[in-house]
């Protein structure tokens, strides 16, 4: 995995002033644009869109300082005025361009070349189980895109849920957890903006079929998923797992990401102390 990475970088250096759409970084990687971008931001420390931005302007104060004129690195790097380059410019360098030209001042910023760190000594739980296909019944929203922190779009779409559709939800549930999962699947395929829309699902999982008008039901196909069980204080434990999976465990993994829903679950107890929350990944063997 990391050598198809340092393919992409190598793919974003080449094509530094041309648009990246999300389809060939799909193949490149050979992941969805989606996880992969959830990937870097956790390896990297930034965004695929930040990284892009500041190796554009890395090379734009190159250009500016060899003599280019800023009115031709500004539309060379897909600026739409010239104000709107100097402003962005300015934000990442402290400095304008006609600054830079004047004295010659630069700011770097280098490619990134991904490489195994073995740090060793802290281990991960997980487990691959095998799930025949099942259905998750419940109720869903489009919601923006949000790598990190709270979801209101998600918190108002749990309070939506009627007593109703709880009781309905209820009825229908048998199968493991016996709780509300979270399922998040059906995402934009947009420019590399960590922008855009996904469908969320809170529900139940279950192998009956939705009777119900005011639920909806979504079927899951049979597939390997990985498991990785947490318990900590809450957000904190279930937000550093997912960091860990997508920087630590898939980078070296022998399984890669499909395309179907992600899923999770965390037991509300009252206490955010020691939540016990569980993170369903649908994987399959690589090659």
């Amino acid at each position: 995995m990391l050598q198809e990475f340092n393919k992409l970088m190598d793919y974003i250096e080449e094509h530094l002033t041309e648009e990246i759409p999300n389809k060939e970084i799909s193949k490149i990687v050979g992941m969805s644009d989606y996880h992969f971008k959830r990937m870097f931001s956790y390896i990297a420390g930034m965004s695929l869109s930040e990284y892009i931005k500041n190796r554009r302007l890395a090379r734009a104060n190159e250009e500016l300082i060899h003599g280019a004129r800023v009115t031709d690195v500004a539309y060379e790097y897909g600026y739409q005025s010239i104000d709107g380059f100097s402003r962005a410019f300015r934000e990442w360098s402290g400095y304008l361009p006609s600054e830079v030209i004047q004295n010659k001042v630069q700011k770097s910023f280098p490619k990134l070349t991904f490489f195994i760190d073995i740090k060793g000594g802290v281990s991960m739980e997980f487990k691959i189980e095998k799930k025949a296909k099942f259905n998750i019944v419940g109720v869903s929203k489009r919601v923006p895109i949000q790598f990190e922190g709270v979801n209101s779009a998600i918190e108002e779409l749990a309070q939506s849920i009627t007593k109703q559709q709880r009781k309905e939800m209820h009825e229908l549930a048998n199968l493991y957890p016996h709780k509300v999962l979270n399922v998040s699947y059906d995402v934009d395929d947009g420019y590399l903006e960590e922008t855009g829309f996904l469908t969320h699902m809170i529900g139940f999982g279950t192998t009956k079929e939705n009777p119900y008008n005011d639920l909806e039901q979504l079927s899951i196909e049979e597939s390997l998923w990985a498991i990785f069980p947490n318990q900590g204080p809450f957000p904190k434990t279930y937000q550093d797992t997912h960091a860990k999976i997508y920087a630590e465990w898939l980078p070296s993994a022998d399984y890669e990401v499909t395309d179907l829903p992600g899923i999770s679950f965390i037991e509300h107890t009252g206490s955010t102390e020691n939540v016990y929350s569980e993170i369903w990944m649908p994987v399959k063997k690589k090659g």
